[in-house]
């Protein structure tokens, strides 16, 4: 019996490594988007506005561009008559940041605002007029962020305080995303009251969920604002700016993991427990980088051009392709990226390419054990 458990204990071995490796071999991450969300109208819920602005922010500063972030604000609150400050909001009572500056690019306003638009967006079921830019055009190796925040309750989220979204509904647009192959990995940020059964339909894999409260606790506001007279931002979202803000003093050449900051939510801190969950993933959050979602994925290329440094400087290298801006952002820990005319990453075709090797090894090794079965009469 000796003989035949080895053989059964090497086959699961080499059918477990293959599996691994096919299931790298077809989720490569090549992109990230973001999907930033306000739910909520009104002025006394300015605080709302401020955590999506807050988000679309930190997220831009990290490198994802502004063509892969779809803002969707439920009110215009730097226009609101109550506003002393005309054009402006800030999510701290110093007012020591204009979250709304001219280079703030917004897609759904107002009204268009909606749980209709954003399940039309999620699931790309668009209207035929509707413009690129108010468009999700992910594909299957893509990782997406989507951050909610506006008042809520269990299993559901307002809109406008007029209609609501629920957990099915967001689940089921989810599974028509994995069906089209519109995604790798989502993670799902939701700050509001019982945030946390907000993901409990889900069912779709590779999804990574958090909500700032669990069933039965609220989601609290950090900070009141004597100027606005409101609340100018909430507690999880104030943490989780935080968090980015220290890494970015630490000047780490590797960013941290999504279990450290889902570690860094303290209950004391928050006044209410933070909640996650891990849908059908193919790895734990510890393996997760913090920049696989709020960072870019920036394409390194090489062609037969040369220059010369001391014929260019630096700033010619950077903007010799004019359409586009590469950055050397504090947020992207210390890497700087060229991008080249001829856009082929090579670092993703090197891992590619090894991984494939591996696969064939591992299926010859296979082949080989199976014939030396034959050879020694264990196989009838």
């Amino acid at each position: 019996k000796k003989p035949y458990m080895a053989i059964d204990f090497v086959k699961r071995f080499l059918f477990f490594q293959l599996f691994f490796v096919f299931v790298r071999c077809t989720s490569i991450h090549t992109s990230n988007w973001a999907v930033i969300v306000d739910t909520s109208r009104y002025w006394f819920n300015y605080r709302h506005v401020a955590n999506a602005l807050s988000l679309y922010r930190t997220v831009k500063n990290m490198g994802i561009p502004d063509s892969q972030i779809i803002l969707m604000l439920a009110d215009d609150i730097p226009c609101n008559p109550r506003n002393s400050f005309p054009g402006e909001v800030f999510n701290n009572r110093k007012h020591s940041l204009n979250l709304y500056s001219e280079d703030v690019e917004v897609d759904y306003r107002g009204t268009d605002c909606s749980v209709e638009n954003f399940l039309r967006l999620i699931t790309g079921r668009h209207l035929p007029n509707t413009p690129a830019s108010k468009r999700l055009a992910t594909d299957a190796h893509s990782n997406i962020l989507i951050y909610m925040s506006g008042h809520g309750g269990e299993q559901f989220l307002k809109f406008h305080d007029k209609e609501e979204i629920q957990s099915n509904d967001i689940a089921d647009a989810f599974e028509q995303m994995h069906k089209q192959n519109r995604y790798n990995e989502i993670l799902f940020m939701v700050d509001t009251c019982q945030a946390s059964t907000l993901y409990n339909a889900f069912y779709s894999p590779n999804i990574v969920a958090i909500g700032s409260s669990k069933i039965g606790e609220n989601s609290l506001s950090y900070e009141h604002d004597s100027g606005t007279g409101v609340s100018v931002i909430d507690r999880f979202t104030y943490y989780t700016l935080e968090f980015f803000e220290r890494e970015k003093r630490k000047g780490r050449n590797h960013p941290s993991t999504m279990y450290q900051l889902f570690s860094s939510y303290r209950p004391e801190l928050l006044r209410s427990n933070a909640e996650w969950t891990l849908v059908r993933a193919n790895r734990s959050l510890s393996k997760m980088s913090v920049t696989d979602f709020f960072g870019s994925v920036v394409e390194v290329g090489l062609n037969s051009n040369s220059y010369s440094l001391l014929e260019r400087n630096l700033s010619e290298l950077i903007s010799a392709k004019s359409d586009r801006t590469v950055e050397d952002r504090s947020f992207q820990f210390g890497r700087v990226f060229f991008e080249s005319e001829e856009p082929i990453s090579i670092r993703r075709q090197v891992h590619s390419i090894r991984i494939w090797l591996w696969f064939i090894a591992l299926l010859m090794l296979s082949s080989l054990f199976y014939w030396c079965e034959l050879k020694s009469g264990l196989i009838s």
